[in-house]
């Protein structure tokens, strides 16, 4: 089998999960190429060399940008605040090099725009990652919806919603700033515009109404200076859907009891279907002529489960997900697969948060491809 060097920058949690992942991805599958941790990359060097060390990376380096040019490395894992997306990009793109980014891709339109054109005109593979769609359950959905198990779809009805900024004494950090795509809407409700898309189609209209409830928080941990909040910390969104369905989508991280509630209904003229992340292991199901919902629980029949657990209700988790998303990224760059969301797909979702946002400013329905 060919080597396939993996550069992964970044060693806060999503670097972790990209590490976990890649590891777990060669020990649960059998993988037609052989996986290779090459370099890890981290501002602080000495970090690097320690999570290099611990996570199994036969490299590192205090700047991306030798990792990029470091021969062992085929495919880029980017896993560093958001506005570090498109410079990183680029450069790996430039350097015809695989890119798997984290969301959202880019800090505005017109840098998702670049990145998906020089993705294209390199012609490599590349994802993003909007790892929840690779949930064995939400594929099982998607596959209910496109059987018409849920007859014509006509509505969709989606929230996205956590409590780590509940505190209005929570420091300000990256995510309160605009220029690094801060905001509830960037962070949470992005997961659920592409989950939107992804099981229901193409948006084409919307009209929204966004909040700021916290204008200013301490500027680092027990501070008493106060630093301006200008992004979003919830959002409400109406929804118009290519196949006529019609759809709401809200995303806070102020409500509290809530830590990873990303959750819709979708309903049809023969059923409706339901779920929620905080209980990633199971679908409800209403169908016509049914009094009340059927809870289907995830099992070894459904692709991806039976690699990590042969027994139905042994629940799957957080970094089994992005393990089936690496997976799948793998089988693509082998040539054997096209699941998962490229640049593309990860601008369409940009554009559509974008829209989002201007139809909260100005107040009124936009169209998507107004923007």
């Amino acid at each position: 089998m060919r080597a396939l060097g993996i550069g992964l920058i970044g060693t806060g949690f999503m670097g972790r999960a990209h590490a976990l992942a890649f590891n777990n991805a060669r020990t649960v599958f059998e993988l037609p190429v052989n996986v290779q941790l090459a370099a890890l990359a981290d501002a602080d060097t000495e970090r690097a060399q320690r999570c290099a060390s611990a996570w199994g990376f036969a490299q590192a380096h205090g700047d991306w940008q030798q990792l990029i040019d470091d021969p062992q490395v085929d495919l880029v894992a980017i896993t560093t605040p958001n506005h570090l997306h498109y410079p990183m990009a680029m450069a790996a793109l430039a350097a015809g090099k695989a890119v798997y980014c984290e969301k959202p891709l880019a800090v505005s339109l017109e840098q998702a725009d670049a990145m998906r054109r020089a993705a294209r005109a390199a012609g490599v593979v590349t994802r993003v990652g909007y790892n929840y769609q690779h949930n064995p359950m939400i594929v099982l959905a998607r596959q209910m919806i496109e059987a018409g198990e849920l007859g014509q779809i006509i509505s969709f009805q989606g929230e996205f919603s956590e409590d780590f900024m509940a505190d209005p004494t929570s420091p300000w950090s990256w995510r309160c700033e605009v220029g690094h795509a801060g905001g509830a809407l960037a962070d949470l409700g992005s997961h659920l515009l592409a989950m939107a898309r992804y099981l229901v189609g193409d948006i084409t209209h919307v009209c929204a109404d966004s909040q700021t409830v916290h204008a200013q928080r301490p500027a680092s941990p027990g501070s008493s200076q106060m630093r301006p909040i200008e992004i979003d910390d919830q959002v409400h969104a109406l929804l118009r859907f290519t196949n006529g369905a019609r759809g709401t989508v809200s995303s806070s991280w102020l409500k509290r009891g809530y830590k990873n509630h990303l959750s819709f209904e979708i309903s049809g003229t023969r059923g409706t279907l339901a779920f929620d992340q905080e209980r990633l292991n199971e679908l409800r199901v209403c169908r016509a002529g049914a009094d009340s919902f059927q809870r289907l629980l995830a099992g070894p029949t459904l692709p991806g489960y039976a690699a990590f657990s042969p027994a139905a209700g042994h629940q799957l988790g957080y970094n089994e997900l992005k393990t089936l998303e690496v997976q799948e990224l793998i089988m693509a760059l082998a040539g054997q697969g096209a699941e998962g969301t490229d640049f593309e797909a990860a601008w369409a979702v940009e554009r559509l948060a974008t829209a989002i946002r201007m139809a909260a400013r100005e107040e009124r329905w936009v169209k998507v491809n107004e923007v």
